[in-house]
């Protein structure tokens, strides 16, 4: 009896390991929010010492001022930068 026992704690305690161990590898702490906003005036006053990036939020991308899509994609907002990229938000390849 007592290998059973010894087998089914043995089984738990690497079963909460690996629960314990997947929650930590998920990232734990969660993305900071952002803040949107319907001019780029707005965003520069939120974000005085930081750059405004217009984000395109379907695709989590965001674009700087001279590009193409800056200002342009459906469902999109100005942001501020460092708040972007706190958020998991990435820029776009043709960036500076």
């Amino acid at each position: 009896m007592s290998i059973v026992r010894d087998a089914r704690r043995s089984i738990a305690r690497r079963l909460i390991a690996s629960v314990v161990l997947l929650a930590l590898s998920t990232g734990a702490a969660p993305k900071a929010p952002l803040v949107n906003f319907p001019t780029e005036r707005e965003a520069q006053e939120h974000c005085p010492n930081d750059m405004v990036v217009w984000l395109d939020s379907p695709t989590r991308t965001y674009y700087y001022r001279g590009q193409a899509r800056y200002g342009s994609t459906k469902g999109g907002a100005f942001v501020c930068r460092d708040e972007a990229n706190h958020a998991g938000m990435r820029q776009a390849r043709s960036s500076q």
